[in-house]
C-alpha cells in the first residue's frame, strides 16, 4: 500500500469510503501512510445521520485532510427522481443517479482507487482480486482476503470506534431506505435491499452500470 501511495500511483490514487461498519480499518491504514490521500464519500442524500456523524468522527480522529463529499447532479435528480422515491420503484436506477454517475465524475481526477471490499462479504465478491480494472481505471482491494475476525481484531488492536448503528443490528450500512437490521446467523449484507434480488449498488462495476443506464444522462 505504501509503495502505491508514495511511489507508483503518487497523486493519482484515492480511497472510496462509505464510512460504514468496517470502513475505519482501511481509512486507518491509508492515514498511517499519508493523511492527505483523497477520500471520496458518496453522499446520496439518503444516508443515516449517524453515518455522516461517524464520518466526521473518523476524519477528526485520523487527521484526514482531503475528504471529498460527492453528491448527485441536482439536474439529474430533478429529472429522474423528483419525488425522491426512485429507490423504491427502480433501485438500480436510483443507485446509478445517486452513486455511480457522481463517482465516475469524481474518479476522473484519478488513475486508481482503494476499496474496502472483502471476499467474505457476499457471493458476488467471493472471487474478488486484490487488483482489478474497470475500463481504464484500476481498483485496489487491500482487504480482499480478510475475514470478519480480521476486521474485529484490527478494530480492537487500534481502538477504533465502531459505527453507532452496528450495536443496533445494522451490520452493513448504506442508504437509510435500503438498509435493514440483520438477524443472528444472517450474512452481514443480508440487510441491504431486503426482499430484493439486488445485492450491489453498481459503483464497483461502473463500466457495466453506464452501459445499462448511461443513456439516461
Amino acid at each position: 500500500m505504501a509503495k502505491m501511495i508514495e511511489e507508483e500511483l503518487s497523486g493519482q490514487i484515492a480511497l472510496l469510503s462509505s464510512f460504514g461498519t468496517g470502513s475505519a480499518v482501511l481509512l486507518h491504514m491509508v492515514a498511517g501512510v499519508d493523511r492527505t490521500v483523497p477520500v471520496l464519500f458518496l453522499d446520496t442524500g439518503k444516508h443515516f445521520g449517524e453515518t455522516r456523524r461517524y464520518r466526521d468522527q473518523l476524519v477528526d480522529l485520523l487527521g484526514l485532510t482531503d475528504v471529498r463529499t460527492i453528491t448527485p447532479d441536482p439536474a439529474l435528480i430533478a429529472k429522474h427522481d423528483p419525488r425522491g422515491v426512485l429507490w423504491m420503484e427502480q433501485p438500480d436506477r436510483c443507485c446509478f443517479f445517486r452513486k455511480a454517475e457522481p463517482l465516475k465524475r469524481a474518479l476522473g481526477d484519478f488513475d486508481a482507487h482503494f476499496t474496502g471490499r472483502r471476499r467474505q462479504q457476499s457471493g458476488m465478491r467471493a472471487a474478488l482480486p486484490r487488483v482489478e480494472a474497470d475500463e481504464d481505471h484500476i481498483k485496489i482491494n487491500p482487504l480482499a482476503g480478510w475475514s470478519s475476525k480480521d476486521v474485529v481484531d484490527y478494530f480492537a488492536a487500534h481502538e477504533l470506534p465502531r459505527h453507532p448503528l452496528e450495536e443496533d443490528g445494522f451490520l452493513s450500512i448504506g442508504c437509510m431506505p435500503c438498509t435493514d437490521r440483520v438477524t443472528p446467523g444472517e450474512n452481514a449484507r443480508a440487510g441491504r435491499w431486503r426482499n430484493n434480488e439486488k445485492t450491489e449498488c453498481g459503483v464497483h462495476f461502473l463500466g457495466q452500470t453506464f452501459k445499462d443506464f448511461g443513456a439516461d444522462i
